[in-house]
């Protein structure tokens, strides 16, 4: 998506090899003309696949997933990281570490949302080292429904998570896949693929 990959280099910060801050226009301050755009690019790409229910991870994904859902006139279910009161007990729960926070938590689902009849399209902000999405993928094999596959706003694809989701059999497109960074430089795939193409020819 050229209008992403655009945004990430003028306001994304770089801030080691393994870690891009994008918080002043996707999961902190968000551009929500750029979300909405973000979920009719999903929505074009997963229209044809029958989707019942977008899913998602609180809370960095939920605009995301609540702009695909929009688009594709579905409802969005997000994972919640703790259980309050008034979360039933009859959940899908699965323990998932966070690489940023360094921590390892606990996200759950209520049954009443996702159940066997939905086909679930899966919606986060970053594809890095996959944990996160993982445990979105168990807790739909949990709950007994299809999944459609995986839509990841911004991929590292230098880092393990498309190949642990590809090889538990899962589709994943991302609409940014980030090959190489360092401060004051981004290479997307995208890019290196155009280049080698260009070579070859």
């Amino acid at each position: 998506m050229k209008r992403l990959q655009e945004r990430i280099r003028q306001d994304g910060v770089v801030l080691s090899s393994q870690v891009l801050k994008v918080d002043s226009f996707l999961n902190h301050q968000v551009d929500p003309i750029l979300t909405m755009e973000i979920g009719q690019a999903f929505a074009r790409k997963f229209q044809a696949d029958r989707v019942t229910k977008v899913l998602t991870i609180e809370a960095s994904g939920i605009h995301f997933a609540l702009a695909t859902a929009y688009a594709l006139g579905v409802p969005f279910v997000y994972a919640k990281k703790k259980q309050a009161i008034t979360l039933p007990e009859d959940l899908y729960s699965v323990p998932v570490y966070s690489f940023t926070r360094q921590e390892t938590y606990r996200i759950s689902v209520s049954k009443r949302y996702l159940t066997a009849r939905d086909r679930v399209l899966i919606v986060d902000d970053f594809l890095a080292t996959g944990a996160a999405l993982l445990g979105l993928v168990e807790l739909v094999k949990q709950a007994g429904a299809h999944l459609i596959g995986v839509g990841a706003v911004i991929e590292k694809s230098f880092q393990e998570g498309r190949g642990k989701l590809e090889q538990a059999g899962v589709f994943v497109y991302s609409l940014a896949r980030i090959e190489s960074m360092s401060p004051g430089e981004i290479c997307f795939a995208e890019e290196t693929e155009n280049m080698l193409a260009e070579e070859t020819n």
